[in-house]
């Protein structure tokens, strides 16, 4: 047999938990730790896995890619798009090599697929620009010096 505790007013009006509510946001409010982070001055700490903008290797002033099309194939956001061509030694090498990376979801496939570890995925969050610009072959060789 169930029996109902009967209950006072201020508990019919919740009036006691409402102010246990209140005082628990003003505690935090005025002694919690800020979370807020003070962009230009304060700099997000991110693990040294995070993947972020792309940049092609280079050795010797010529990139390590060979237009092998690993990395397109691989890629489940469809955002690499290569152009092979040859040079007078008979290697191959990207003509135009394009990441869209609105597109892109920074899986860090591309960079797993790649047997000449051409591709590589940088420590750099900032990727905001004015305008839309490409993020082409000249582009992603000019961004390795700044991992």
């Amino acid at each position: 047999m169930l029996v109902k505790a009967k209950k006072n007013a201020l508990q019919n009006l919740y009036i006691v938990e409402i102010v246990k509510g209140l005082a628990i946001t003003m505690k935090n409010m005025l002694f919690g730790k800020t979370v807020t982070i003070q962009y230009p001055e304060e700099r997000r700490q991110y693990s040294e896995r995070y993947r972020g903008q792309h940049y092609i290797k280079a050795t010797n002033g010529v990139e390590n890619c060979t237009a092998c099309m690993l990395c397109p194939t691989v890629c489940p956001a469809e955002c690499i798009h290569i152009e092979a061509g040859e040079r007078p030694d008979k290697e191959k090498y990207p003509v135009k090599f394009e990441i869209d990376v609105l597109r892109c979801c920074f899986c860090g496939m591309c960079e797993e697929a790649c047997p000449k570890d051409a591709i590589k995925l940088s420590n750099i969050y900032e990727m905001s620009q004015q305008q839309r610009e490409a993020y082409d072959k000249g582009f992603l060789l000019e961004q390795r010096g700044n991992k």
